[in-house]
């Protein structure tokens, strides 16, 4: 790897920036260098939003945000039907979608026909575990999945020292569990 970009589509207190950020630390406490960063339109919850993860063996000189993203990572699956959220992907990336529906199904919806397509029920996933509908600690174990960037012990040992103090053990324990049970759950066509 030399460096992957991925773009996260979510709406604003869905936790696309926050998923964003711990996927990059994680890739740094491996030794890469990172940039992660959001993008907001009007900042109000609930409003679409982007977000970015830059991971890379050298140093990043680009400060921008990503237009040809290899993976694409869908928080919202509202945002399937409201925007393109192919755009930019090439034919060998990655779109990975929060949805109950099947790859298929989003292939069709999208029109992406080249590449891998992920879908997991992270909503469900959330709401049994963390009894939260918050979907962005899932959809990391189900990106880990499809692409493994870092283990799914780097992301739970930077997870742990964020959250410990923050929210507490049980709840840092139900985020953990999300992301292991999405990572096992990913269906991808």
């Amino acid at each position: 790897m030399t460096m992957i970009e991925i773009r996260w589509h979510g709406r604003g207190g869905q936790g696309a920036k926050t998923a964003s950020q711990f996927l990059g630390e994680a890739s740094l406490g491996t030794g890469k260098y990172i940039q992660a960063f959001p993008e907001y339109g009007p900042e109000r919850a609930g409003a679409p939003m982007r977000a970015y993860t830059r991971i890379s063996d050298e140093p990043i000189y680009i400060h921008s945000s990503v237009t040809n993203p290899e993976i694409v990572v869908v928080i919202d699956p509202t945002l399937v039907e409201a925007i393109d959220v192919t755009e930019g992907l090439g034919d060998e990336g990655v779109l990975l979608v929060n949805t109950d529906k099947s790859p298929g199904e989003i292939r069709k919806a999208t029109g992406f026909k080249k590449g891998k397509v992920g879908t997991v029920d992270a909503t469900r996933i959330a709401l049994e575990t963390l009894k939260l509908p918050m979907p962005n600690m899932p959809m990391l174990g189900a990106l880990l999945k499809v692409n493994s960037l870092v283990t799914i012990d780097q992301l739970s040992e930077r997870v742990k020292a964020k959250f410990l103090k923050k929210i507490g053990e049980e709840k840092t324990n139900a985020n953990l569990e999300g992301i292991k049970r999405a990572y096992n759950e990913v269906k991808i066509g």
